[in-house]
């Protein structure tokens, strides 16, 4: 099956969705998820968007509060892109209608959005739909797209490599290019063939890399590990945030507790009762959330705790309830009041700042493929990323990405012939207890040796074992058709790969990349940029 578009977004969250909106008036757009539409991390974001929106916040001040959060390495030009372009962004979210809280008294601007505030930030500049912000967002941006006609979208259909010139039926005589992707489809179990003459990966991060995380099951680094085997180089993928407050219940699985709860005065306490956070940082609770993560981590190893508990008990109910209206009833029915009952948190991973290296464009190295969202390394979140700005940079180049190719769609070639997926050498597998367990074992020693706390000597054992899984994967891939199983662990071994080399390169501690045994920052900070050793031929390609 050989499918023709104009365009091929890979993922269906804010950043690809708002690609798709922005060039659906001018050409045939189709839309790929793995899942359903809403199954990927931007539906799950309870805080909101970070953007200057009113009188006495400056877009210097936000400028300024990401390059401290980002701890010396974020590229200030991808700040001032993302900054200055926040206001305009949420007004198009709002034309589009989702439905921010308002306020009963506008600010000084006429403005009359209810902002939140939230660690590092300097003024309170996040919109929010109550705390289930990411929600309205998704379901705006699914029911705009569903009503576009020249948008076609592919739920249950996964991406399996990019379609580069190896892969063209006849030899190229320009330079490498992205020509489309190959796509499991996951409901009738057949690879299908998507050309297009431009490409757009907005898969999201890798945090399922990790034992314990905040994100959908999704998030299994499939664009950074395609684009990888695509040829395109990878930027700062030892920064993995870890977010402080995942709700720890054995019933509640990547349940988050956003950091608005502690931008509105929640705080951080010990099975004693006792607030520690005033003991790690000036900030306390409103510390960015690496210092907050790792205060929680050494909490809990200090004192043999399973958890540290969040309290928010001393405000108001009914502020509390309306406030965090979706963590109330959440919690509730698990048991926990959140009203008069602390709540148990632990981190989690949560949020790849690292990924496929771009321009502000969301240009890659491989001509004509764009990277958006999460998957993406734009330089705007440096050594960690602030609250509140992801989303607003998947809005952002979402629309830079879009821009590029409309500008340039004159000079684009038109879809060219490729070759069929070939699984004439391959049968189905009799052995799926293989993916099972190297799953498993792989999230353990990344959690175990690759997590909040490193050393060169849990690095080292990491790196052994991630070697180890990849030659079996690469094994089994070669000889079984592929499953989502199969390909969704491929990916994340890839990635695996990726983080520990890239975390072997830095020899300091900076943001989120904390080693025990390189304690100070270096002198001159620096990013960390693995390059493609050649470019790998896909094993499925006649």
């Amino acid at each position: 099956m050989r499918r023709t578009y104009d365009v091929v977004i890979v993922g269906t969250g804010a950043a690809g969705l708002t690609a798709a909106l922005k060039l659906a008036p001018h050409m045939r757009v189709a839309v790929l998820s793995k899942g359903e539409m809403a199954g990927g991390s931007t539906r799950w974001a309870q805080g909101g968007i970070a953007a200057v929106l009113e009188a006495t916040d400056t877009v210097q001040s936000h400028i300024d509060d990401t390059l401290v959060a980002g701890a010396g390495l974020c590229s200030e030009e991808a700040v001032r892109f993302v900054v200055e372009r926040g206001r305009d962004a949420i007004e198009s979210l709002i034309s589009l209608g989702v439905e921010f809280d308002r306020v009963n008294q506008a600010h000084e601007d006429g403005y009359d959005y209810h902002l939140t505030r939230e660690g590092g930030h300097s003024h309170r500049r996040i919109i929010h739909a109550a705390d289930a912000t990411g929600k309205a967002v998704q379901n705006t941006l699914n029911d705009r797209v569903l009503e576009e006609p020249n948008i076609d979208v592919f739920e249950h259909h996964m991406a399996i490599d990019v379609i580069t010139n190896r892969h063209l039926k006849s030899p190229a005589s320009y330079d490498d290019q992205a020509h489309g992707v190959y796509v499991l489809n996951l409901e009738k179990g057949r690879v299908e063939t998507f050309t297009a003459r431009a490409t757009i990966i907005a898969t999201g991060g890798a945090s399922r890399v990790y034992l314990y995380s905040s994100n959908p099951d999704a998030s299994t680094g499939d664009g950074i590990a395609m684009a990888w085997r695509a040829g395109c180089r990878v930027s700062n993928l030892e920064f993995n945030q870890f977010h402080p407050t995942c709700l720890y219940h054995p019933d509640a699985k990547t349940f988050l507790i956003t950091e608005a709860m502690r931008g509105e005065g929640a705080v951080l306490r010990g099975r004693d009762g006792e607030r520690f956070m005033p003991e790690y940082d000036e900030r306390a609770e409103l510390a960015p959330r690496d210092i907050v993560a790792r205060a929680i981590d050494a909490e809990m190893k200090r004192k043999g705790q399973d958890c540290v508990w969040l309290d928010i008990t001393h405000k108001d109910a009914d502020f509390i309830i309306s406030h965090f209206p979706n963590i109330y009833r959440h919690c509730l029915s698990l048991g926990i009041d959140i009203t008069k009952d602390m709540i148990p948190v632990v981190p989690a991973a949560h949020y790849t700042c690292g990924g496929i290296h771009v321009d502000m464009h969301a240009r890659t190295d491989l001509e004509r493929l764009y990277a958006i969202g999460e998957c993406a390394h734009t330089g705007l979140h440096g050594a960690n990323r602030m609250a509140s700005n992801s989303l607003l940079e998947c809005l952002v180049l979402g629309n830079s990405a879009a821009d590029d190719i409309l500008e340039n769609i004159g000079g684009l070639p038109s879809a060219t012939i490729v070759r069929d997926w070939d699984e004439s050498q391959v049968t189905d597998s009799d052995e799926e207890v293989v993916v099972t367990h190297n799953w498993k074992e792989l999230r353990r020693f990344m959690w175990d040796y690759v997590g909040i706390v490193r050393t060169d000597k849990r690095l080292a054992r990491a790196k052994r074992r991630v070697d180890l899984l990849a030659a079996e994967i690469h094994e089994y891939y070669g000889n079984f058709r592929v499953t989502a199983d199969l390909l969704e662990l491929r990916n994340l071994v890839t990635v695996a790969d990726l983080i520990v080399r890239s975390a072997q390169l830095r020899k300091e501690s900076r943001g989120l990349h904390y080693t025990a045994d390189y304690p100070a920052l270096m002198k001159e900070p620096r990013d960390t940029t693995l390059i493609p050793f050649g470019r790998a031929v896909s094993d499925r390609v006649a």
